[in-house]
């Protein structure tokens, strides 16, 4: 009997919540026969989870899809699928089929989990083309897509009810919908059980989790109870909203065993009138009293955070501000971007846009002032010892070692491979803006 080996290579573009819609995609293939692979060359399934939060991440993922029509062209059976926020975009679908005609499946983010029935008929038929205009449950369809894995990353809810003016998030994700704690917590210890070590739970705004449930704990208290998890080393978690982040949750963190002490709190710009014209609910001021409450109650925390220059209406005024505000909160890490009109999102059509060559002087200004401060928050770790948990041999040299600390700075060290999975303390020797060096102490 001959056994066809299929692969399937899996390509994903934007958040973390993108990258586990990914492994779950890949994980529904390999339980329809696939095995997983690194090489699209030799793929006979390829799949792209896609991005819409930004025109560059589209444009990017428009030209990978171009340039797998020429794999398609040397092998007809391959089958190539598109899924995720972009295609669930109102009316995306139509004008991506017209675009590309060579892709076989196209899903959306409400029904990936029912890949595998499109995967089916497109084995049999060629084509499928499916995107609910709705979101159903939270049920995951593949809760363990990262078992065995170091590190794993669990969703806990799905969805946005914020509607800041710049994001198409709540459009393509729908409204928040929370997953029930006990299958949250069984999903984390089947990961630990496996040999996971670090968790990070996933949401858009995971401080609003539970809101939407009967009954059951908010989210303070589902990370106590991960907390309790026999076989983790650490819990992180992605994306805090700064307007719901409590006291409670910033003394939880302070009272946790495996909690991470990093927070990212993405403040998106330092000017009121701007940070009204987001919708972003929160004051400059609201912000900074959250970010003092974190540095008493989490001594030597780290702050991670977002910002978009360019919004509509920016002045120079404005934008002083952000960097005023970057300045003053020393932030461990920034991700900053020009701001992208997204069709069908309140600021895609406000007055005022703000110049392309203006918005590249002000990303270039705001990365040099936050590469500074990434630079002086590590040269403060300096002589001191961490504690890092090792994920393995370093990619830039493999002959050393990397890990995180609980800040989640990246720190790089001489060291046995045996020490992958473990915590060990680390001395910190030297730094640049976005790594530290160090020795096992």
């Amino acid at each position: 009997m001959c056994v066809i080996d299929k692969k399937v290579v899996t390509l994903v573009y934007g958040c973390q919540m993108s990258e586990r819609d990914a492994q779950t995609l890949r994980e529904i293939s390999v339980r329809e026969g696939y095995t997983s692979s690194e090489d699209p060359n030799t793929a006979d399934l390829i799949i792209i989870n896609t991005c819409c939060v930004r025109e560059s991440a589209e444009n990017k993922i428009l030209g990978k899809i171009g340039e797998l029509k020429k794999l398609k062209e040397k092998n007809p059976n391959l089958k190539i699928a598109i899924t995720g926020c972009m295609v669930q975009q109102p009316g995306a679908l139509e004008r991506l089929r017209k675009r590309a005609p060579h892709v076989d499946i196209w899903t959306g983010t409400h029904n990936l989990h029912d890949f595998a029935r499109q995967l089916k008929t497109a084995e049999r038929s060629g084509k499928s083309a499916e995107v609910w205009p709705e979101a159903g449950g939270t049920t995951e369809s593949v809760p363990l897509a990262e078992k065995g894995k170091l590190k794993a990353n669990v969703n806990i809810m799905y969805g946005c009810d914020n509607y800041c003016t710049y994001c198409i998030v709540p459009y393509v994700r729908g409204r928040e919908r929370s997953r029930p704690a006990e299958e949250i917590l069984a999903e984390i210890e089947a990961l630990a059980e496996s040999g996971c070590r670090e968790v990070t739970l996933l949401g858009q705004n995971v401080n609003s989790y539970g809101r939407d449930l009967a009954s059951g704990p908010d989210f303070s208290a589902l990370l106590r109870e991960a907390d309790k998890i026999s076989g983790l080393l650490r819990v992180r978690f992605t994306t805090s909203h700064p307007k719901d982040l409590s006291d409670d949750l910033i003394d939880t963190l302070a009272g946790g065993r495996h909690l991470c002490h990093h927070i990212h709190l993405p403040v998106q710009a330092g000017s009121d009138r701007i940070l009204r014209r987001m919708n972003r609910k929160y004051t400059r001021e609201y912000y900074l009293n959250r970010v003092r409450a974190i540095r008493e109650r989490l001594p030597g925390s780290s702050l991670s955070t977002d910002i978009i220059v360019g919004f509509p209406g920016e002045t120079e005024e404005d934008f002083s501000q952000t960097l005023a505000v970057v300045r003053q909160v020393h932030y461990s890490q920034a991700f900053t971007f020009m701001f992208s009109r997204r069709s069908g999102t309140p600021a895609f059509a406000l007055p005022d846009q703000v110049p392309l060559e203006v918005k590249k002087r002000r990303l270039q200004e705001l990365m040099r002032v936050q590469n500074e401060e990434s630079l002086k928050w590590r040269q403060n770790m300096l002589g001191k010892t961490w504690e890092v948990l090792v994920e393995g041999p370093s990619k830039s040299n493999p002959e050393r070692l990397v890990g995180r600390t609980r800040g989640n700075e990246v720190v790089v060290f001489s060291g046995t491979r045996d020490l992958s999975g473990q915590l060990v303390s680390v001395k910190a020797e030297e730094a640049n803006s976005w790594t530290l060096f160090g020795e096992l102490a």
